[in-house]
């Protein structure tokens, strides 16, 4: 049925996303029970600098060079009161979402 494929469809995304980030250099993320974004751990990012030349000092630093050198879209867990964290939203299409989870791989290892 309808529902039960949207929740298969969602699980596989998290799956995914819980897996393509903790592949990323300096991430940890755990797998959240039940819900359509994960949140991150991107302290081992801090004090790196970006290949764009941005010095990474927070959560909110990270999201805004993500966005502005690799176009993707995050929310910085400060927003939350959860910082060192990133919201990252799971709830678009598959390839999307993969677009973007090589994006931030990527952002990670030209880190300096």
């Amino acid at each position: 049925d309808g529902a039960r494929a949207q929740s298969v469809a969602y699980r596989r995304r998290r799956d995914s996303a819980v897996e393509m980030l903790n592949a990323a250099p300096g991430i940890a993320c755990h797998k959240p029970e039940g819900a359509f974004y994960v949140f991150p751990n991107v302290a081992g990012l801090l004090g790196k600098t970006t290949a764009g030349g941005r010095k990474l000092a927070t959560d909110e630093d990270v999201c805004l060079a993500l966005l502005e050198e690799k176009y993707v879209a995050t929310v910085h867990g400060a927003a939350y009161h959860m910082s060192p964290y990133l919201r990252i939203s799971t709830a678009t299409a598959d390839d999307e979402l993969i677009d973007g989870l090589k994006r931030i791989q990527d952002f990670c290892r030209e880190l300096r």
